[in-house]
């Protein structure tokens, strides 16, 4: 088994950096985090392999500025598996790819019968990897041997493994394909914020009235108020559903409050005058929230007769249209079109059904080129002659 060390020194840092820099070919890059751990998504090791180079693991935290590892890198293809898991925390470091290329989309558009990293590798090199701390606390400092060689396993193969798929690619004439997938992964811009996050409580669907709810926004509020200060995922502090518990029940006191056993987790009892400040809040604020909230997403396709029944009609002729289609170019459904894609534009189509404007609709919402190409104009004849018409004839790929 081969010996890993975690780079946390400026000096290890810039000398591992020139190693790279001297390094050929595209650079395998990965990030762990410490989800479900800490309260942010920041990455808490990166790990790059680079042919004639080797493997290196940093420590972010510890180094802070990554600006001699983006310029070792420069514009060669960063290769990635799952690309748009790492990204985000990579542009945190000011870590931003010129190019990319992701195996498991690339596995995915080849319809290979597994995405993960290690049915990947297995398939591509023959190589069985062992895999077991992928929901690992990575914010422990030091890191265990076996984590680091786990580490290092998710990028010592990635530059082989995207050979093998670059092959695979062209002989399926995909490239052109997969070339607009990592080109739309890359550039894909973050999700915007949500209004009022704290409507994601779970269970918050049972809670009644206004004030009640001003109540679960004070203690989801104050929830990630200290899970931000103590930087701990707000979940192991109090989970949601001890939350709920506390607003169902109602307490008429922080002694009530503390009674109840439904109400735990590590800070429910140690933070309590926190919890019943923030029911307090709750009951006397002026700024009640509103008990509905107005929403653009669809009603569930199940709802769809009873509440549009041409829409209705539209989706159910269409769909098995376009999981025809995946299945001749071998590929998921979802990755040939994003199914809410599809849901959008039989919800409400152009006011003209032709080719032209359904693939314009489906570029507003976010396809690319090559699925607008394959899926527009057998969408119009699906909402206009029904599935079977459309189905016909349509070109498949080896």
């Amino acid at each position: 088994m081969a010996e890993y060390s975690v780079i946390d020194d400026r000096a290890e840092f810039e000398k591992a950096a020139a190693t790279l820099a001297k390094g050929t070919g595209p650079v395998a890059v990965d990030v762990e985090r410490a989800s479900g751990f800490r309260y942010s998504q920041r990455a808490y090791l990166v790990q790059v392999y680079r042919r004639d180079a080797g493997v290196f693991l940093f420590d972010p935290p510890a180094i802070g500025d990554f600006t001699a590892l983006q310029a070792a890198i420069g514009e060669a293809e960063w290769v990635f598996h799952a690309a748009s898991q790492d990204l985000p925390s990579l542009r945190e470091l000011d870590l931003v790819p010129a190019r990319i290329f992701d195996t498991e989309l690339a596995s995915r558009l080849l319809g290979s019968d597994g995405f993960g990293l290690a049915a990947v590798v297995e398939h591509a090199l023959g190589i069985t990897l062992a895999k077991a701390h992928s929901a690992a606390d990575w914010s422990t400092r030091p890191l265990p041997d076996p984590w680091l060689e786990y580490a290092a396993l998710d990028v010592l193969h990635l530059v082989d493994v995207r050979d093998v798929l670059t092959a695979e690619l062209e002989a399926a004439g995909k490239t052109e394909i997969a070339a607009q997938e990592f080109e739309a992964t890359l550039t894909r811009p973050p999700k915007p914020p949500r209004e009022e996050p704290w409507r994601r409580l779970s269970g918050l669907h049972k809670v009644r009235g206004a004030r009640q709810l001003a109540v679960a926004r004070e203690l989801w509020t104050e929830r990630e108020r200290y899970a931000e200060e103590v930087d701990v995922s707000p979940g192991r502090l109090v989970p949601d559903r001890s939350l709920l518990a506390a607003l169902l029940a109602a307490p008429r006191s922080k002694q009530e409050l503390a009674g109840l056993k439904e109400f735990n987790g590590r800070a429910s009892r140690t933070q309590l005058d926190r919890w019943w400040g923030a029911i307090e809040r709750g009951r006397t604020t002026d700024d009640l929230p509103r008990e509905r909230v107005p929403s653009d997403a669809l009603p569930p396709p199940r709802a769809w007769a009873d509440r549009n029944p041409e829409a209705d009609l539209r989706l159910k002729a269409a769909r098995p249209v376009v999981e025809a289609i995946a299945e001749g170019l071998h590929m998921p459904t979802e990755n040939l079109l994003t199914p809410e894609h599809l849901r959008r534009v039989a919800w409400q189509p152009p006011a003209e059904l032709t080719a032209d404007a359904v693939g314009a609709a489906l570029v507003e919402l976010g396809a690319r080129p090559w699925q607008v190409a394959h899926t527009a104009q057998k969408i119009v004849d699906a909402f206009v002659e029904g599935p079977q018409t459309a189905v016909e004839g349509f070109p498949t790929a080896s």
